[in-house]
């Protein structure tokens, strides 16, 4: 006989090994995919997570909603009105009362409800290239966070493997001080340099937790920081890119601030459109309960009258709100070649000191180390010097490492101005 109540609780057991298989699996995919984290991946999870993207597009959406309110006419108003309870002329109180039904429609005059759509539809174009300008610029940092935790890793890196080689060199160095072949004081320095570089291992390891915290926070991965790997290549060296023209026209904060100036402009004459007067025409039907046979509709019509005010702040106010969007494009011309222009010179300085580092300096550098090490071991040379030849590569190292890491913030921030600029 079939056990049903044994083959359901297999079946129970089996939905759970497969769900917390397939489970588990997706969470082994995203450990290795941040511990072997590309810039592309971090883009993905930058685009989804990041706060600043976020607050951007929601500021998006409520201009889109601020269109749809900007659309809409005036609403007509319906009254019911109980006239004449309690007359003289019959003791029953409602039974002899009139009813009136009062119908009331607004209508806006000095298209006014066009100039608020062509100021909606200005300011939410506007959100949109804010959208566009914060994106970038969310980008750029994205960029600069992420060679940030590749630099400090870079460093880590080049600071391990020199204390491992100072370790190495004690050993060796006590070996020869039993021997007599050093002082005492060769040992202790080497020592010394060696108790130095512990210290500067234990920073490297330090600053490369800050920058997976930075990174992680950006792209929303702050719990799994400590697990955060940047595994791209340092770029390569494109020469002379920084020549290239820009047309600050097309930029996303010029073209924000423009569409903000012809929504003020709009907004400047929707307030002196306020002084045409908006008419409202109402109906009605009255009828009267002692005289069922008798129903009367009435018309009527009213326009304000502007003695009293003209609607002067709201003109002034809608002025200077003019004038302050034509100073807000003239800030953003001169931030936008303001910003260019330190692009340009950050890429230029970048691209110079990489070349520089390449092809001289820490060939210069693994020379002198070279020949101090053979030295050394010759005997032609004291332990001071061997140890100032390693802190001299060690140092020209970490320096080339920043200079390309400088060189690949500066060549992204550039990139993305140069695609900005191109967009029509």
């Amino acid at each position: 006989m079939i056990n049903v109540k044994h083959i359901f609780r297999n079946i129970f057991f089996l939905f759970l090994f497969l769900n917390f298989y397939v489970h588990g699996n997706e969470l082994s995919h995203a450990q290795q995919s941040l511990e072997n984290l590309t810039l592309k991946n971090a883009e993905a999870l930058w685009l989804e997570k990041n706060h600043d993207l976020q607050v951007a597009k929601n500021q998006l959406e409520m201009a889109k909603a601020d269109t749809l309110s900007a659309a809409q006419r005036p609403n007509p108003q319906l009254s019911y009105n109980l006239n004449n309870v309690g007359g003289g002329r019959d003791h029953r109180y409602l039974n002899g009362s009139d009813h009136v039904v009062h119908l009331d429609q607004t209508f806006e005059r000095g298209d006014k409800r066009d100039l608020r759509m062509k100021s909606a539809d200005y300011r939410l174009n506007a959100s949109q290239e804010d959208l566009n300008s914060i994106t970038r610029q969310s980008r750029t940092l994205l960029y600069q966070l992420y060679y940030q935790l590749l630099l400090a890793q870079e460093k880590l890196r080049i600071t391990e493997e020199s204390a491992a080689l100072y370790v190495k060199t004690f050993e060796v160095a006590q070996l020869r001080f039993k021997a007599g072949d050093i002082s005492a004081a060769e040992l202790s320095r080497i020592d010394l340099d060696k108790l130095r570089l512990d210290n500067d291992v234990f920073q490297a390891r330090n600053n490369l937790k800050q920058a997976q915290i930075d990174l992680g926070i950006y792209i929303g991965e702050e719990l799994n920081a400590p697990a955060l790997k940047a595994s791209d290549a340092w770029p390569r060296i494109t020469l002379n890119l920084y020549q290239k023209p820009m047309n600050i026209e097309n930029r996303a904060d010029i073209k924000a601030a423009k569409l903000r100036l012809s929504a003020a402009e709009t907004n400047r004459e929707l307030a002196m459109a306020l002084k045409k007067r908006d008419i409202t025409i109402g109906a009605q039907i009255e009828h009267n309960s002692l005289d069922l046979e008798s129903n009367t509709v009435g018309f009527g019509i009213s326009i304000p009258l502007m003695t009293g005010y003209a609607y002067a702040g709201e003109i002034a106010r809608a002025e200077s709100e003019y004038q302050a969007a034509l100073l807000e494009l003239d800030h953003a011309h001169a931030y936008a070649i303001s910003e260019i222009n330190k692009a340009r010179g950050d890429l230029k300085t970048a691209e110079a000191r990489v070349t520089h580092y390449d092809d001289i300096l820490l060939k210069e550098a693994d020379k002198v180390l070279q020949s101090a090490e053979f030295a050394y071991k010759q005997g032609a040379q004291s332990v001071m010097d061997l140890l100032d030849a390693r802190r001299t590569y060690k140092a020209t190292q970490i320096e080339a490492a920043s200079a390309r890491s400088d060189y690949a913030t500066a060549l992204a921030a550039w990139e993305f101005l140069s695609n900005e600029s191109d967009r029509p």
